[in-house]
């Protein structure tokens, strides 16, 4: 992807969007990135919990936008992965405080007088002034989608957003695949949902009973290496820097690839 600064969404709720920016985030900075992940969701914040930060947060983008306190000191650096930093949401604030302008202002500063080469934007839930500020400064987007009809339905309403607000470079991650439940019909197939929103895939991340216990404890699935979700995340994050990474080509699933790899020229 040539896109900067990239929000994450999906319009529904509870389908994976902060797990995917934790993630993504961890996987470019550990790639060599200098990365700032930054949670929009005011309020009701879990970035910095997922990513195991939340008991170093001082100041959040609220004290920012208000002028409370300067960016550096609201954004908490990642002890655990060099280059990797949390820019929190407000918890006892609601999304009114939000102002698109200033958020703009501020991912710029991030990526031109702070060094960021990537700035990933956790979105909250539905449509409205809290998803329109966090699309504000977004060059591209990962729209996370469940294979699942309301998931599906939610993210094509966003997909129509994001383009009529001029961000053209979007993607799906598609999310929690079971092939076993593909293969009797009772999971929409990664082909059907491709064809349905019209977006290229740029990470296909399996079911995986690790995303739980890592949310729990704080760490981040790519640095589990018993984690199939996180080693799908970290070729998610080298997908978006451009390396070519195919789709992995596994004989249980191999109906369920192989739409995958005819669409990105695989054998």
């Amino acid at each position: 992807m040539e896109a900067r600064a990239i929000v994450v969404t999906s319009g529904k709720g509870g389908v994976g969007k902060t797990t995917t920016t934790a993630n993504v985030g961890t996987a470019l900075a550990h790639l060599g990135e200098k990365v700032a992940v930054v949670d929009v969701d005011v309020g009701l914040r879990n970035l910095d919990v997922v990513m195991g930060l939340e008991s170093r947060v001082v100041f959040d983008l609220i004290d920012v936008i208000e002028g409370r306190t300067e960016l550096k000191k609201a954004l908490v650096r990642d002890k655990r992965v060099e280059g990797l930093y949390l820019l929190p949401a407000a918890q006892t604030r609601d999304k009114e405080a939000l102002d698109p302008e200033r958020f703009r202002a501020i991912v710029r500063q991030l990526l031109e007088e702070e060094g960021f080469d990537r700035v990933l934007i956790d979105s909250p839930a539905g449509i409205e002034k809290g998803f329109k500020t966090a699309a504000a400064p977004a060059e591209g987007a990962l729209v996370v989608v469940n294979p699942e009809v309301s998931s599906v339905r939610d993210a094509d309403r966003i997909i129509g957003m994001l383009e009529a607000q001029g961000i053209q470079e979007n993607y799906l991650v598609i999310n929690r695949i079971r092939p076993e439940m593909v293969r009797r019909g009772d999971m929409l197939a990664v082909e059907d949902v491709i064809e349905i929103l019209g977006l290229k895939p740029i990470g296909i991340i399996p079911e995986d009973e690790q995303v739980l216990v890592s949310t729990n404890v704080g760490e981040p699935l790519v640095l589990r290496s018993n984690s199939a979700a996180g080693r799908a995340l970290l070729e998610t994050a080298r997908r978006i820097r451009g390396e070519e990474v195919p789709f992995p080509s596994l004989e249980d699933r191999k109906g369920f690839w192989a739409a995958i790899r005819r669409i990105f020229g695989g054998a």
